[in-house]
């Protein structure tokens, strides 16, 4: 079994549903008492999401690839950046190291072609929603195209990530709102959506609508699963 490398705290609420379902994960595969061989580094939050809304990436990038490094150094054979927005650095995290990072987009954009979506909704932050470092990824490996909500739509889901969903706060209201601009995008043709940021799958599941979702949380932990037992 491969050694995990997570760099996890942003927000720790989703780093701790990654750790159970890798642990799930590998408990199913292998059963008995078989757990997920795991190193982690979690940041400090408070600090990345101050410099992510000045704008500052870059110390954001070196602060990961420092993370990336312990990793490194503590025997994990590859690693995951547990949340989707950061994956704005990967590159830079990526140049720091040598072992391999398992890219969440990849991870997604896998799951999207076997269930044959060619078209899809993106919900996350307002960094990852609007700019080409996800979306575009996933256009340009996998031909899919994917659209993102208005703009007064995805200030809207902004909010409630850094405001409700990163301080453990799950409201009944905000899932309404989510709900109707998942109902908003697959009017435009989405045949299903993405749930772009590692905290929406904590106010939107499986049950609360028809539309196909696609948790990445959950899609890049399976996909580390596999890459632990290969």
């Amino acid at each position: 079994m491969k050694t995990i490398g997570l760099i996890g705290g942003m927000s720790w609420e989703s780093t701790a549903s990654y750790y159970q379902q890798l642990n799930q994960g590998i408990k199913q595969h292998l059963g008995g008492l078989h757990s997920a061989k795991i190193v982690m580094v979690s940041v400090d939050f408070a600090e990345i999401e101050a410099l992510q809304h000045m704008g500052d990436w870059q110390k954001t990038a070196e602060i990961l690839a420092n993370a990336a490094l312990s990793l490194e150094a503590a025997g994990a054979d590859f690693f995951l950046i547990c949340t989707n927005t950061m994956h704005k650095v990967a590159d830079y995290v990526t140049q720091a190291v040598s072992i391999p990072l398992l890219h969440i987009a990849d991870a997604t954009g896998q799951q999207l072609v076997t269930e044959k979506i060619s078209k899809v909704g993106l919900l996350g932050t307002k960094f990852t929603m609007e700019q080409d470092f996800y979306k575009q990824r996933i256009i340009n490996k996998f031909a899919i195209d994917v659209i993102v909500p208005t703009d007064k739509e995805q200030d809207l889901i902004h909010s409630v990530i850094y405001q409700e969903l990163c301080l453990g706060k799950v409201s009944n209201s905000s899932r309404d709102r989510y709900l109707k601009v998942i109902e908003n995008l697959v009017e435009r043709g989405a045949e299903g959506v993405i749930l772009g940021c590692t905290e929406i799958g904590l106010l939107i599941e499986k049950q609360h609508t028809s539309t196909p979702l696609f948790d990445t949380t959950h899609i890049h932990a399976l996909a580390a699963v596999a890459q632990s037992l290969k």
